[in-house]
Order: structure tokens, then C-alpha cells, then sequence
């Protein structure tokens, strides 16, 4: 591993009487951190779905397109797994920080050089870099919210976190708005938010810190008194690699039950939102102002839906994770069929905000879930795994075959592709939700 990216050393333990205040102070610090990072991400991760409809007036087809979009996917899955295990063996202040103002170049270049969307090969290229970059963004923030929050009260502020991809990718329309408009120039949806994102990510440096340890604070278990099953102090040791990937993935038989239920949810989750505003624009009659303000509604609709999964896990369902996230794929198919077969403006804008609501609430319980499966050393790898398969299955197939379906068979081909992962993961949730009443629950030991 590279020296940069390693752990932060332990410190001399503060005196007793600093050590409240020092760690209530660094909590709410941290916590900032990840939530304006974890943003950042994604003022630059989708935004090129935004410059779709232009490029299609450039003579670009919807195949060309979703295949250029599906580098993101491919590359987000792969890095977010590797990645993510580098990142169980990094410090998380570094590693995020790197990783955004990597992503925020890619972009500025793509929106500033003019070779850099002359061709189908060199933007897919681009977007193949800026996944990899991106995959750098979850696994670091896994790692701090493992550290420094625990297990009892990590749903809760997890799905509090999680509402922060919903903050940034719902400033992306707003912002490609803002951005045309001052410089009169349609590239400027993708450099604009690369800007903005590498100013955050230099507000991320001065905010995150990696463990409590590297700060003089005891660990987080001993802080809370609040151990999770098997808790051995030997968890707080570095892992190598293949420790991690032998004893407490492979291995782990829930892990990988909701990593298949989570490739179709992101099937729903970017089959919807990349194609958005050409589907708005192309069979609605969307204006670029309305279909960027619907994107934005898409996305913050999606912060209440979140808290309200987060509480309905942990307070009505004690815990359990798949009951919640069946009951909203559900409403999702409902809100889908409607979002598809609507043709007033109000009711489509209401049914894309229905799915932004709804949507992102399986997408952090599996990531909550995964996190709950390992030991802390070993968070990034499990929500890894689900990313793999969530962007190399799921969105990637959302990207490509979307747009080879809607060419062929029009948006009516594409959105039963749409109801029938809704289906699909429903009953894959469903099955993890039986390997737990079986008594499978990961491996924590």
C-alpha cells in the first residue's frame, strides 16, 4: 500500500477529563466531513446524464450513449469492491479526499477540452476514470462511521449520512442550470460542478479524521459501551487482504444474498434516474429548466424517505432490514407504472418524486446491512461487495441495455424492464429475510 494512504497512527490517550468533550466534538466534526465529501461525489458523478439531450442533438444515438454511461458503472462497481478493501487499510481523510478531487478533474477536462466528447471510445474512457475515482467515495466514509458511531446507534446516523448523495445529486440540476447561464455554454453542466466538488473536497481535509485512536480517544465500543456480538479487542487490529476476503466475505452467505437483491434495485434506481431528463425531455415535453428541477425534486425527495426507512428499521421492525426495504419496493413499482403511463405534467413530476422517496431507502438499508455483517476492519470490503454488484449488475445493465431497449422498443420496453427488477428484488429481499429467521447472520466473530 502506498505510505500516503496509510492508517493515521495512534495518539497518547487524552486525560480522562478531555475525553467527552474531545470525542463529542470530533463525532459531530467527522460526521460533516463524510456528509459534505459523500455530496461532493456526486455533484460529479451523474452529472452527464444531464448533458445527454444535447449530445443526442449532436447526432449521438441513445445506444452510443448509454453505452459511453455505463463507464461510470463499471468502473464504480469494480473500484468501490478493490477499493474498498484498500480502504479498510487506509486513513479515511486521505483516501476520500483524493478520490473526489480526482473525480472533480475528470469531469472539468471533459467539460473543457474539447477532444473530450468528440467520440464515443474517449468519453466512455473519461467516465471509466471518473467511476474509479468515484468508488473511492462509500468505502472511507463506511470506515468512519464504523469507527467513530456504534452499532446501536449506527442506523439511525447512517441514514441520516446517506441522505448526503440525495443533497448532491440533487444540486446537479440547479447547478447545470446555473452553470449554462453564466457561461452560455451547454459543457459547462459538466465542469461547473467540478469546481464546486474540489472546493468541498478541501473542506473535507480539514473536517474528517480517520479513528478515535489517532486522536487520543478510546475506541468507540469503550466510549458507548456498546459492544456487538463476539466484540474481541482483536477487531481493532489491522486485517490483511486476504483475511478479510477469506474468513468474512466469502464466506458470509447473507452478505451475498442482499448483494444479488441490491443489482436490481440499482437497476430501478439508475434505469430511472440517468434516463430522466432524455425521457422527460424526448416523450414528455420537458423543458431542460423542468427537467433539471425535476431531477433535483427526484433527488431530495428522496432525504425524507431515507430518515423515515432509517426509523421504521430500527424502531418499528426492531432491526430488521428486509421488511422495510420490501414494503418500498413495492410502493416503487406503484410509483414506476405511474411515472410511466401518466402523461399530465403534475402527475409525473409527483410520481418521480414518489420514486426519489421511495428508492434510496433499500439502497441504504443494504448498505446499513452490510455494514452490520463484519467486523469494522472489514466495512468497506462488505459494502464493496453490494456496490460490485450493484453498479456492475445493476446500473450497468440500467446504462446499456436501457438504451439498447428504448432504440428497439421504445420507453415502453424500457420501463417493463424497470417493473420486472422491481419484482425481482422483491423476492430476493424476501429470501435474505428467510436466510435470517433461518439464523444466518453473517460472520462477526
Amino acid at each position: 500500500m502506498i505510505s500516503f494512504f496509510k492508517p493515521a497512527a495512534h495518539k497518547p490517550r487524552l486525560p480522562e477529563d478531555k475525553i467527552d468533550s474531545s470525542y463529542k466534538r470530533l463525532r459531530l466534526q467527522v460526521f460533516l466531513g463524510i456528509f459534505a465529501g459523500y455530496a461532493g461525489y456526486y455533484l460529479v458523478r451523474k452529472v452527464f446524464s444531464l448533458a445527454m439531450p444535447d449530445l443526442i442533438a449532436l447526432g449521438y444515438t441513445k445506444t452510443e450513449l448509454g453505452f459511453v454511461l455505463s463507464g461510470v458503472s463499471i468502473a464504480y462497481g469494480i473500484s468501490k469492491f478493490l477499493m474498498g478493501n484498500v480502504s479498510d487499510r487506509s486513513n479515511a481523510r486521505v483516501f476520500l479526499t483524493v478520490g473526489l478531487s480526482l473525480s472533480a478533474c475528470t469531469m472539468i477536462a471533459m467539460g473543457t477540452l474539447p477532444i473530450a466528447t468528440s467520440s464515443v471510445g474517449i468519453m466512455f474512457v473519461l467516465l471509466l476514470l471518473n467511476g474509479w475515482f468515484q468508488g473511492m467515495g462509500w468505502p472511507p466514509c463506511g470506515r468512519v462511521m464504523v469507527h467513530w458511531f456504534s452499532i446501536r446507534e449506527r442506523g439511525t446516523k447512517m441514514s441520516i449520512w446517506n441522505v448526503a448523495h440525495n443533497v448532491g445529486g440533487g444540486i446537479i440540476g440547479p447547478l447545470a442550470i446555473l452553470g449554462v447561464a453564466i457561461f452560455a455554454d451547454w459543457h459547462a453542466i459538466l465542469y461547473f460542478p467540478g469546481f464546486i466538488a474540489l472546493g468541498v473536497a478541501v473542506l473535507t481535509w480539514f473536517l474528517i479524521r480517520d479513528t478515535p485512536q489517532s486522536c487520543g480517544l478510546p475506541n468507540i465500543e469503550a466510549y458507548k459501551n456498546d459492544y456487538p456480538d463476539n466484540y474481541s479487542e482483536t477487531d481493532e487490529e489491522e486485517m490483511t487482504a486476504k483475511e478479510i476476503f477469506v474468513k468474512y466475505i466469502f464466506k458470509n452467505k447473507l452478505l451475498w444474498a442482499i448483494a444479488f437483491a441490491n443489482a436490481f434495485v440499482y437497476l430501478v434506481r439508475y434505469g430511472v434516474l440517468d434516463w430522466a431528463p432524455l425521457y422527460l425531455e424526448e416523450s414528455k415535453g420537458f423543458s431542460i429548466e423542468e427537467s433539471g428541477w425535476a431531477y433535483f425534486a427526484y433527488e431530495w425527495a428522496g432525504i425524507p424517505g431515507t430518515l423515515l426507512c432509517g426509523y421504521l428499521s430500527d424502531k418499528v421492525f426492531k432491526g430488521k432490514r428486509a421488511p422495510v426495504s420490501i414494503i418500498y419496493m413495492v410502493l416503487v413499482m406503484a410509483s414506476v407504472y405511474m411515472y410511466w403511463t401518466s402523461d399530465s405534467l403534475t402527475a409525473i413530476s409527483i410520481a418521480l418524486v414518489c420514486i426519489g422517496f421511495l428508492i434510496y431507502g433499500p439502497v441504504m438499508l443494504i448498505g446499513v446491512h452490510a455494514l452490520d455483517l463484519v467486523p469494522k476492519k472489514a466495512a468497506g470490503t462488505a459494502a464493496g461487495l453490494t456496490g460490485l454488484f450493484g453498479y456492475l449488475g445493476g446500473a450497468m445493465f440500467a446504462n446499456i441495455a436501457m438504451g439498447i431497449v428504448v432504440d428497439n422498443y421504445g420507453w415502453d420496453g424500457g420501463f417493463m424492464v424497470l417493473l420486472g427488477a422491481c419484482v425481482i428484488a422483491v423476492l430476493l429481499i424476501a429470501y435474505s429475510w428467510r436466510l435470517e429467521i433461518k439464523g444466518h447472520k453473517g460472520i462477526h466473530a
